[in-house]
């Protein structure tokens, strides 16, 4: 994670013949993530309520994820192609994230550095999805999105801020809410997969290629930069919005089923 004034983060370029030799052995990345994973270990056999062993497994699954999506080539190819960047994005923020959000990695930690039981905050859905719509809006525009390539500082903030809000909107969306508030969690999905769907059909539908980074780095993969900002409009599009709107309607189920319940009570 060491700043960089010529080459992106990720390296130069690749070419198809040599892709799968770029593998990211930043120690630095390697370290957090090693440091990640051990201290979920620890903490989940110090606190006082041992996680279930499938709660762990999820939690680990997005673990594996989130680092394959970060010293695989995957990490070189995004240099190239504007699509294997957002397949990046929306692997960390749409499969990582809710994975890593299932196996409650904040009571683990909290155990392993011995601050007892996490204090509950409030979910606030509605801020989750308002603050997860920003960083993806933000760091798809064109200049922050270029300047990624400039600073290895700024790249690391983009994937920090894009997966921690992740993070927050997903344990928002799977908190039980009941009440006056049931309904928000079913309203931050819907809000996010309108969002995602948006901005996904903005950048493909575009006329013209407006991501500089990729301008001559698309050929050697036999597309052309609008070809490559199409593909990579289509993957935000398509998964983002489905995801989301997916979720939504499950918590709308979860809302509506009490109602169900109590009019089957009361009878016709």
């Amino acid at each position: 994670m060491t700043e960089r004034s010529i080459l992106p983060y990720c390296g130069s370029p690749p070419l198809p013949s040599t892709l799968w030799f770029r593998w990211n052995a930043d120690p630095i990345l390697l370290a957090v993530l090693v440091a990640a994973a051990w201290l979920y270990w620890l903490g989940s056999r110090r606190a006082a309520r041992t996680p279930a062993v499938g709660t762990q497994s999820l939690f680990y699954a997005g673990w594996t994820i989130a680092a394959a999506s970060l010293i695989s080539p995957l990490c070189a190819l995004s240099v190239s192609l504007f699509a294997a960047r957002l397949a990046q994005h929306m692997i960390l923020a749409l499969v990582a994230a809710p994975l890593v959000v299932a196996g409650r990695p904040l009571e683990a930690y909290a155990a392993a550095l011995g601050l007892g039981e996490r204090p509950a905050a409030p979910a606030r859905p509605f801020f989750a999805a308002l603050l997860f719509g920003a960083m993806i809006w933000l760091w798809h525009a064109p200049v922050p999105y270029a300047a990624t390539f400039a600073s290895s500082s700024i790249y690391w903030l983009m994937h920090v801020t894009v997966f921690t809000s992740a993070f927050w909107l997903w344990s928002a969306l799977v908190e039980p809410s009941r009440g006056a508030g049931a309904l928000m969690p079913v309203l931050a999905g819907l809000m996010s997969s309108v969002q995602m769907g948006l901005l996904g059909a903005l950048i493909t539908l575009s006329p013209r290629a407006f991501y500089a980074p990729h301008a001559l780095t698309t050929m050697a993969w036999g597309l052309t930069p609008l070809q490559d900002q199409q593909l990579g409009g289509s993957i935000m599009w398509v998964p983002g919005c489905i995801v989301f709107l997916v979720v939504a309607m499950f918590g709308l189920r979860r809302v509506l089923e009490p109602a169900r319940f109590l009019a089957g009570l009361v009878g016709p």
